[in-house]
């Protein structure tokens, strides 16, 4: 057998290779980036063409060669076989079969010798197409102990973190607790146990508020965790007594103007002084601040609470005065009407102008502004669905401020109150399907006055994705568009088709069916001819107040039978 030089492109493929299957293109990236690197470390085996002839068949190594082409080597060091085809046969099954990768200890001490060559973490990870992290992961076993090594080199291998767990300890840790965890022989080790015997809580440096003086001071030692990030402070202390009480020597040091030092309970939250609540915004300036160390990391944190103000006791002097002793009480002056005058008051007002509106005459632009006035009620909340705000309400009062003139009365030209109700039916009737929704109402006003002509065109890619396959051909097929095969090309026909027009969906129409209508004015219509909301609803100023019924009389002589009484009143309440 001898070396020879020779283009890969040359090199026939082998009829009878013992590797046929494909091998997956993760496995072919990585050879291709170890050959880019180093080149073929192992060069791969061919032999002279059978029956006459030109040229070399690859006998072992066809992956190599065809990642060498990939990587446009224009020669490679290949070795000839110049023995029988029997031999050539043999080879390539054992060339595939009678290999073992590295293990990881292996892997690390191999990885070790490349560092003291001069070799850096990148480029090594670069010539084995590995990641760094797991190069500089398998840098961690230096600090494992023999033992643990001879059991990680038979493929028991723990997991990243229990093994930086491991390599943090010292040796000594590590045999006390690999003599109590050892395995037994044939039996793999329990890495959790022996990761959780040897774990360590740490306060980070970076978590500590105090300085350098503090630390001397209470004797703490930092150490240095050569994994952690280069970008952060990566050392830390296993003192945690130490720790705690330099952060709590610099708080009590540092505490700032109404801030508090306030305890934390048995799962590390803070504790609020009593009837305190949490302030979640930004905090006032009456409110406190509380701080306290959180015990599991040990860094000082802090809290916005806000305290109640504590009532005074009656005749105590307010903060910051006195109360001399010839000090002149003041009567306490007794209000022209009590509280249940104004009730009554009220009463009378509310009867006086229902009366008012019932039978009193007004002319059309009054009585328009009138039911504006009555939206801007501080009794009434409408969702309103103007906004993009589901949870929005219509605020009635802006709209009828406009009607109301210098001298706090009506004063309006018609064209300002057409604005004004416009901008307020704007505000209330909505038909999203939200708690905005106005129902049945809205369509019909939105009927009276043409609201269909106002639809947007509906030929977008976002309406019609939600329309069935159904409903979408027979859409197709009443517009004249052809039916494609696939639903999405359908979709981009009726786009195109309406790209110039306009396209209205006859489910979105606002106008409702004839019946639709009918039924919801029946249901709501009063049936009762003595019931007075129907005066009420024509204006009819001769209309008779309904008797006023005595404290005397019994409620049951109001009632029919079928329990009407009660609905009436309910539609009469929701009028008023």
């Amino acid at each position: 057998m001898h070396l020879i030089s020779i283009d890969p492109r040359a090199l026939q493929e082998n009829p009878n290779k013992a590797r046929r299957s494909k091998s997956s293109s993760q496995a072919d990236a990585v050879l291709l980036a170890s050959i880019k690197a180093v080149g073929i470390v192992q060069p791969p085996v061919v032999s002279a063409a059978s029956k006459g002839g030109n040229g070399f068949v690859i006998d072992a190594g066809h992956r190599r060669v065809a990642q060498a082409i990939e990587a446009d080597l224009p020669e490679i060091v290949v070795l000839v076989n110049d023995t029988g085809d029997g031999d050539g046969a043999v080879r390539s099954v054992v060339e595939n079969i009678a290999r073992e990768p590295l293990n990881p200890v292996d892997q690390w001490r191999a990885i070790e010798r490349l560092v003291a060559l001069g070799w850096t973490e990148e480029s090594i990870a670069l010539a084995l197409a590995l990641a760094v992290r797991q190069i500089r992961k398998l840098r961690l076993l230096a600090n494992i102990m023999a033992a643990m090594l001879d059991q990680m080199a038979g493929g028991d291998m723990p997991n990243e973190q229990q093994l930086r767990t491991i390599a943090a300890a010292s040796q000594e840790e590590q045999v006390q607790v690999w003599k109590k965890h050892k395995p037994k022989k044939q039996e793999q080790a329990a890495w959790w146990e022996i990761a959780r015997a040897l774990t360590k809580t740490r306060m980070l440096a970076k978590d500590a508020s105090f300085g350098d003086d503090l630390a001397a001071a209470y004797g703490i030692t930092w150490l240095e965790d050569l994994f952690a990030p280069a970008d952060q402070d990566g050392r830390y202390t296993t003192n945690i007594n130490a720790f705690l009480g330099a952060q709590q020597e610099w708080l009590a040091s540092n505490l700032p103007k109404r801030g508090t030092v306030i305890e934390v309970n048995d799962w590390g939250q803070p504790k609020l002084p009593a009837k305190a609540s949490q302030v979640y915004g930004k905090p006032g300036k009456g409110d406190y601040t509380g701080w306290y160390i959180n015990p599991h990391d040990g860094s000082v944190q802090s809290i916005a609470y806000r305290v109640p103000n504590s009532k005074k006791a009656k005749g105590d002097p307010q903060d910051g005065e006195t109360q001399s002793d010839d000090a002149v009480a003041v009567p306490k002056v007794r209000p022209d009407v009590s509280q249940k005058g104004l009730d009554m008051v009220g009463d009378l007002r509310t009867d006086a102008l229902h009366a008012a509106l019932a039978r009193a005459p007004i002319e059309d632009d009054t009585l328009m502004a009138l039911l504006i006035l009555g939206f801007a009620g501080t009794n009434v909340a409408i969702a309103s669905g103007s906004s993009d705000n589901p949870y929005g309400h219509a605020e009635g009062r802006k709209h009828a401020a406009r009607l109301i003139g210098e001298d706090g009365r009506l004063n309006f030209d018609r064209k300002t109150l057409h604005q004004v109700a416009r901008s307020l039916l704007v505000d209330v009737m909505s038909c999203r399907r939200n708690r905005s929704d106005s129902g049945l109402a809205a369509r019909i006003a939105g009927d009276a006055i043409g609201a269909d002509a106002f639809l947007s065109n509906m030929a977008t890619e976002e309406f019609l994705a939600c329309l069935s396959r159904g409903a979408l051909e027979a859409t197709a097929e009443a517009s004249g568009v052809p039916i494609r095969i696939k639903v999405k090309d359908t979709r981009a026909a009726l786009v195109e088709h309406f790209a110039e027009g306009s396209f209205i969906h006859p489910a979105s129409t606002i106008a409702p069916a004839g019946d639709e209508a009918s039924a919801w004015a029946a249901r709501f219509s009063p049936t009762d001819p003595d019931d007075g909301s129907a005066g009420e609803a024509t204006g009819d100023a001769e209309r008779e107040m309904p008797p006023v019924i005595s404290a005397d009389a019994d409620p049951d002589d109001e009632q029919t039978e079928d329990g009407e009484e009660d609905e009436r009143t309910g539609f009469r309440e929701a009028a008023e």
